[in-house]
């Protein structure tokens, strides 16, 4: 027999797991899918703003028994290295994805939810006549859903089966993580940018930082590695370069992902209520994805608990995402395209140094309201 489940969730990052658990604690029965088996490292910033701070521990959704770094103030510097910093008005904290994705893996397991791990969804499609989804797994295994939830991330297999638009243009932009041990200012988020990208620099726990760049897929072909690319281009900025030459690098190897798309994404296809990345990837330099990723995954599970309707839910889940989001991610798409290069990096420098009033309201913009 073919197992049916009210609502399949395909993907198991901030989104996914933020949805399974808003619908699992309400009785609802629940599938999340994921392609990996948890803990594991995500390419990711790993600095979660304040916004849903009140939301996780509400819900009691804040890992346990660590001491995590909050960070109150923005510190920036230009191709060249010169560095200015600006306070952060709502501030956030640092916190791996390794711990939180694997705390919040595990609520949803004492809330009831069932769970795929180590399996790719391969298929996904909508019948008409029988009103619900129909999904096909590695293996050959086949479920149903009546609802479905996108949370598969920045660029899924699933989004070239779904036919997605973005999909048929290439992206130049990689994104890179390690996590190291080094002497800095843990109380700041800072952002070092150099020709053609920039690196973020955090704390998280246990006395650690996220090291985390976005960089260009063409100078990694020119230099033939990610390590003479770092030399070569990276390097320029003598901050990067210290953190290189100062600092322990704790991964064996880093963690890399490609093809990174700042295009804009619909919120609904094909009926499948998309959320996280999936629906829309804000650029790292202008908000906060982990925090937008954690409250849209809640408007995907409530829109399905309080619609009566497949219309009225994919309506109400579209105008309350558009709502909080697509802003915010139209101003993303404009910043990303002048980022990474000598003269707007030196103005974006200045303005913060020159007109601090200006910049805070630019980073309040890019940030959503407590939830």
């Amino acid at each position: 027999m073919v197992k049916s489940y009210k609502t399949v969730i395909i993907g198991g990052g901030l989104a996914g797991l933020t949805s399974a658990y808003t619908l699992a604690k309400s009785g609802h029965h629940v599938l999340l899918i994921e392609k990996r088996k948890y803990p594991f490292h995500r390419v990711c910033g790993e600095y979660l703003s304040n916004e849903v701070m009140e939301f996780l521990q509400r819900e009691q959704l804040l890992p346990t028994g660590y001491d995590f770094p909050c960070m109150n103030s923005f510190l920036f510097s230009d191709t060249s290295g010169r560095s200015t910093s600006i306070a952060l008005d709502l501030g956030g904290i640092g916190i791996s994805r390794y711990v939180l994705d694997e705390y919040l893996f595990q609520k949803i397991i004492e809330k009831g939810a069932e769970v795929k791990t180590g399996v790719q969804v391969t298929s996904v499609l909508f019948d008409e006549v029988e009103n619900r989804f129909r999904l096909e797994l590695t293996g050959g295994e086949f479920i149903l859903g009546d609802y479905v939830i996108g949370a598969f991330g920045k660029r899924s297999k699933v989004d070239k089966v779904l036919q997605r638009h973005f999909m048929k243009k290439r992206s130049p932009y990689i994104g890179v993580k390690y996590h190291i041990k080094t002497d800095f200012d843990r109380s700041a988020v800072g952002l070092h940018n150099f020709e053609g990208g920039y690196c973020g620099l955090n704390a998280i726990e246990d006395g650690k930082a996220n090291f985390c760049y976005l960089g260009n897929r063409d100078q990694l072909r020119k230099y033939g590695s990610i390590e003479q690319m770092e030399r070569e281009v990276l390097w320029k900025n003598p901050n990067i370069k210290h953190l290189f030459n100062e600092s322990e690098f704790l991964f064996e190897r880093p963690e890399v992902i490609n093809e990174i798309n700042f295009e804009r994404k619909a919120p609904v296809e094909k009926h499948i209520l998309m959320a996280g990345d999936a629906a829309g990837l804000i650029t790292p330099l202008f908000g906060n994805g982990m925090a937008m990723a954690i409250q849209s995954g809640k408007f995907a599970a409530e829109a399905i608990l309080l619609g009566k309707s497949r219309i009225e839910i994919e309506k109400s889940y579209e105008r309350n995402w558009k709502s909080i989001f697509a802003q915010r991610l139209w101003l993303g798409r404009i910043v990303q395209k002048v980022i990474g290069y000598k003269v707007t990096s030196f103005f974006m420098k200045n303005l913060i140094q020159h007109a601090p009033a200006v910049a805070n309201q630019i980073i309040q913009n890019s940030h959503g309201k407590p939830f």
